[in-house]
């Protein structure tokens, strides 16, 4: 199955065509937010090779959240109209199990690993809190130290772009922070097998929401004029 890839959750903007779980092209880019001026440039260059390889594109999986509000809207919006106007069916992925296959693929020893350790993915909420996983479910956690997510003494790695600003308080030695692991468009097709995702191959695209996770606040513009 060849699958256009979209991944907007984070200040990382990524997209990729996947075939059959394997990553064919990747266009990221790690500096800041420019998701709405490089997504629709990425996804041109991805179809013009699409046509070169001739692939068909059987379906859009997107990285559905939690995340950055703007950045996930312009995610959605995108795989919507490709999915509309190429008549393929929608697959939202959960953005922290996108986390974890990335940690896993970007990592040796978390692939060698005789007994799988314990992985907190966690996505920046601002402030001291992040999305993460606990328990199998995704929650948003305020972390004050290793206790408020886990108070074993098993080993455990966390990563993402919310966890830098945990190991500032995480100092227990079974804890072990991976730096520069990000989610990305390549590791997408890896996650459509899993019983967590769910397809959806009839789901009306019209009515599809990204997972916010949390209520979008407004906060006062410093514009004048707009107060």
């Amino acid at each position: 199955m060849t699958i256009l890839c979209i991944e907007t959750s984070t200040s990382v903007c990524s997209a990729a065509i996947c075939k059959d779980g394997e990553p064919l092209k990747q266009c990221i880019c790690r500096e800041g937010s420019n998701h709405a001026r490089l997504l629709p440039r990425y996804i041109e260059e991805l179809l013009s090779f699409a046509r070169e390889q001739n692939l068909s594109i059987e379906a859009v999986a997107l990285s559905e959240g939690p995340g950055s509000y703007t950045g996930l809207r312009i995610g959605t919006s995108t795989a919507k109209g490709l999915c509309y106007g190429l008549n393929i069916p929608l697959i939202p992925v959960p953005t922290l199990e996108l986390l974890c296959v990335a940690a896993r693929s970007s990592v040796s020893h978390l692939q060698s690993a005789k007994s799988l350790p314990l992985l907190f993915p966690m996505i920046d909420a601002r402030r001291m809190e992040v999305y993460t996983i606990i328990n199998g479910e995704t929650k948003a956690v305020v972390v004050e130290n290793e206790d408020s997510l886990y108070s074993g003494d098993g080993e455990v790695y966390y990563f993402g772009d919310g966890a830098e600003k945990c190991s500032k308080i995480f100092t227990k030695p079974n804890w072990h922070y991976i730096a520069g692991v990000v989610p990305e468009a390549q590791f997408l097709s890896m996650t459509v097998g899993s019983p967590s995702v769910d397809r959806r191959d009839n789901m009306d695209i019209a009515y599809y929401e990204p997972f916010y996770l949390k209520e979008f606040v407004a906060a006062q513009s410093h514009v004048k004029g707009l107060k």
